[in-house]
């Protein structure tokens, strides 16, 4: 917030002070001399008229500095009150940006421009708080249900192998949702990208598909794949998370024999991928929130994700100096287009 300069307060209020008590010291004995001219004060003793008009003087300038001095200091007490209210905790302060000094108004305005954006961040912090907390509630208490299940020596061999695939499984998710908190409380604080190479992004992202294989295969999907020799100068090991994401949503998004297209293409300024799929698509309204923390357009599904995926794909791309877009209509899939700039090293 903007400081108050002590030397414009200092003349405002001895301006004040002086203006006060010029009309103070002025009305009133103007005030008395009409009225002895007009005979309504009779044989004035001039001691006892001095000493009155001295008194009563005082008293009005006190009485108007007091009236004045309260309406100029108004705001600054209303900023002291709301200052002690924030320091307590209480972001839903707002102060009236009123004010005789522009200093004054200017630093309301910057006082509540703050408040704003601390109760925004609070209620941030409350949400991400909440999100982790169930996130991690859910494969922690799967890992204890089945573990506490293989306790019991008379299960079935089938029935034992379930419940370990299962806490495996809890195992993974944890692990995930751990990195990917860790990996986007980094990035979010990072402005610049470190490690930078030469790298062929057709060979990270075929590779990428080819590590996904169990999972395109089991779901007897077909593939599209059509790329241009691109070499790309940024984080590799970063860049693999927007493929990796990307590509495994689409798989998991997308029936059984059902398509997935990847195409990559070197157009001069920038590089654009377009990876595509024949999935379920999502309705407009999900498609405004799919990049925020946590979300998961089915949350009763158990194989959702923890909705930060996108999230981390959407920040790496922001990095990069790139974009990302989504087209995608419900029950015929979804298409996703990155462009990344094409710096080539430089």
């Amino acid at each position: 917030m903007k400081k108050i300069p002590d030397f414009k307060l200092s003349v405002l209020f001895i301006l004040l002070v002086f203006i006060i008590q010029s009309i103070s010291s002025s009305i009133f004995p103007l005030i008395t001399i009409i009225a002895i001219n007009l005979e309504y004060i009779k044989n004035p003793n001039p001691v006892i008229m001095l000493i009155f008009i001295l008194v009563t003087s005082i008293v009005i300038g006190v009485i108007l500095a007091k009236i004045i001095s309260k309406r100029v200091l108004k705001p600054i007490t209303d900023l002291n009150e709301a200052t002690k209210k924030v320091a307590k905790g209480d972001f839903n302060v707002h102060i009236d940006e009123i004010g005789i000094v522009k200093e004054i108004k200017e630093m309301i305005h910057s006082f509540n421009i703050m408040t704003k954006e601390l109760k925004n961040i609070e209620t941030f912090r409350s949400d991400f708080i909440s999100n982790v907390s169930h996130e991690f509630k859910t494969p922690l208490s799967a890992i204890e249900g089945y573990a506490t299940l293989l306790q019991d020596e008379n299960i079935l061999k089938s029935e034992r192998e379930n419940y370990i695939e299962r806490i495996i499984f809890s195992s993974k998710r944890l692990s995930t949702l751990s990195g990917n908190i860790l990996m986007i409380s980094k990035l979010e604080n990072q402005e610049i990208v470190l490690d930078k190479i030469k790298f062929s992004l057709d060979e990270q992202i075929r590779s990428c598909i080819l590590s996904l294989e169990n999972l395109w295969s089991e779901k007897n999907l077909s593939l599209d794949i059509e790329m241009d020799n691109v070499v790309f100068y940024g984080n590799k090991s970063m860049v693999s998370h927007i493929w990796f994401n990307i590509i495994s949503n689409a798989i998991k998004f997308t029936p059984n024999g059902g398509l997935i297209s990847v195409k990559l293409k070197n157009e001069n300024d920038f590089i654009k991928a377009i990876i595509s799929d024949t999935g379920i698509g999502m309705s407009e309204d999900i498609k405004k929130h799919i990049f925020e923390k946590f979300y998961c357009a089915d949350k009763s599904r158990s194989d959702s994700g923890n909705g930060l995926g996108l999230t981390l794909v959407k920040r790496i791309i922001e990095l990069c100096g790139g974009t990302i877009e989504v087209e995608s209509k419900k029950n015929i899939g979804t298409k996703f287009i990155v462009k990344l700039p094409n710096t080539d090293g430089y």
